[in-house]
Parts: C-alpha cells; sequence; structure tokens
C-alpha cells in the first residue's frame, strides 16, 4: 500500500500549472530556478514539485515515459497474474491429490 499523500491531487496540479507559467513567463529562467521560486510560493519542496511536473509531461506526452493509466494498468495485471498462478497452483495440488486417490481406489479394488 503507498504511503499517504501530503498533497491532494488539486495541490499538485495548482503547483504544476504555475510552474510552466512561470516558465512561459521567465524563458531566460533556469527550470531549477523555476522550481525553486513555486515550490517556496506554495511552501513545496523543489524536488517534490519536479516529480510531479515530469509525470505531467509524461501524462501529456511531452515527454517519454509510461503513463499514470498504463502504471496503473500495469499493477492490475501484475495482480491478476499473481492470482491466477496461486489458483494454478492450487489446481495442480488439488489434481494431484485426486489422482493419488484415484489410484489408491483402482488400487484396493483388484
Amino acid at each position: 500500500m503507498p504511503a499517504p499523500r501530503k498533497y491532494d491531487q488539486e495541490t499538485r496540479d495548482r503547483a504544476v500549472r504555475l510552474y510552466q507559467e512561470r516558465r512561459r513567463d521567465h524563458a531566460s529562467e533556469s527550470a531549477i530556478e523555476s522550481r525553486r521560486r513555486v515550490g517556496e510560493l506554495l511552501d513545496i519542496k523543489p524536488e517534490t514539485l519536479r516529480g510531479w511536473v515530469e509525470r505531467a509531461e509524461i501524462d501529456a506526452g511531452a515527454r517519454p515515459g509510461v503513463t499514470t493509466e498504463e502504471n496503473s494498468e500495469i499493477a492490475r495485471l501484475k495482480k491478476e497474474n499473481a492470482e491466477l498462478r496461486r489458483a494454478n497452483e492450487i489446481l495442480k495440488t488439488a489434481s494431484a491429490f485426486f489422482a493419488a486417490a484415484e489410484l489408491d481406489r483402482c488400487c484396493r479394488q483388484r
């Protein structure tokens, strides 16, 4: 289970939007400086903001990477795969058990 989030989605979206506006309005300013300024304004660490900005850029298709939607689908499929593997192991064990019982029954009838 992931750790609880300190910031709600609205705050994250607002911070990313402010960062993008600042980059557009202050083109000569570095990305690091822009993150620092927006972080100071909203009391958010620049590294936290960097992660949010990168995630927003990936989700928008502006940066290569796995989108949030794809990430959740991969996680869901991994969980389903694990459940299916467990079910398969249970079925194999049950099959071996019943096969042994059938052999035992056949051998006793002779």
